[in-house]
């Protein structure tokens, strides 16, 4: 039957229904997201100042701004990837490519995909009894970011996993085939293959990273003083931060200031639309670099 005769083929009633039914699903996605980001920028858009992004809350001042929760939120991420990315890409290439299949590699996957699930209250939980109490860090920027490590590292391993078995068997056959080593072929060859993926992975954790405030509660603290020097960026790291997302929470919850928690989601919304934009973005020009 050619594809003229297939064409001409009456759908049936049922067939209709569910692509109605798929195109109002789609519909009803597109229109949500729509309806939230506009009634957050119309609610917060007048909030979002130079004043705002580039000074610090100030009842002397009488100043309301969130610079010092934007540094804190970069710190943060920063302190928490630089960390992350390596042991979560080496965990993976790990059980992909040494690792023979078995019971240690099955429960290393599940115990991964156990941490992905567990709500974020726990390890905010775990983060401030151990890492707050037992190593003595108090409530700080580190403590927050090595909490932020046991949230995301799952993510990273998981798509790096994903990406790596993407790779077609006879990539790595060929390079046996041509003498090259283990670690030569996963570096020269796996890697750059799947490096759109692990982008990928990446940035997921960074959204998560950025989105976080339960966690963060427990262990990051609210503070939101803004370093007056590059030189006591370090220093602050062992000292209270709160990020964006915390900070939004607090100024909805307990100061009931909504002006200024519309203008954090909104000043939230351009940033994940700049991660996700820039995530496509290199995941493409990684595969054309590839593929030349």
């Amino acid at each position: 039957m050619n594809e003229k005769k297939l064409s001409r083929i009456k759908k049936r009633p049922a067939d209709k229904f569910m692509y109605f039914l798929i195109y109002l699903c789609a519909s009803l996605s597109v229109i949500l997201l729509a309806g939230i980001i506009i009634y957050v920028f119309v609610r917060g858009i007048k909030s979002v100042t130079p004043e705002f992004l580039t000074t610090v809350t100030s009842v002397r001042k009488g100043t309301v701004g969130i610079a010092g929760n934007i540094v804190n939120t970069i710190m943060i991420v920063f302190i928490t990837m630089i960390i992350a990315t390596p042991l979560g890409v080496g965990a993976a290439i790990y059980l992909n490519e040494y690792a023979k299949p078995g019971k240690l590699v099955n429960a290393v996957e599940f115990a991964t995909e156990t941490l992905s699930g567990i709500p974020s209250v726990i390890f905010g939980l775990f983060g401030m009894m151990f890492f707050g109490q037992t190593l003595g860090l108090g409530y700080s920027l580190m403590t927050g970011s090595l909490t932020l490590i046991l949230m995301v590292l799952p993510l990273i391993t998981r798509n790096t996993q994903e990406a790596l078995k993407t790779v077609p068997d006879s990539y790595r056959h060929g390079a046996v085939g041509l003498g090259a080593g283990k670690w030569h072929t996963i570096r020269t060859i796996l890697l750059p293959s799947s490096i759109s993926g692990i982008i990928t992975g990446v940035i997921l954790a960074v959204g998560r990273i950025v989105g976080e405030s339960a966690a963060l509660l427990f262990t990051a603290g609210s503070a939101k003083a803004l370093p007056k020097t590059f030189a006591a960026l370090f220093p602050k790291i062992f000292q209270s931060g709160g990020t964006m997302t915390l900070q939004l929470y607090l100024s909805a919850t307990s100061e009931g200031d909504f002006d200024t928690a519309f203008g954090i989601a909104v000043v939230l919304i351009i940033l994940v639309f700049l991660i996700n934009l820039g995530t496509k973005k290199l995941a493409v020009k990684f595969d054309v670099k590839r593929k030349k």
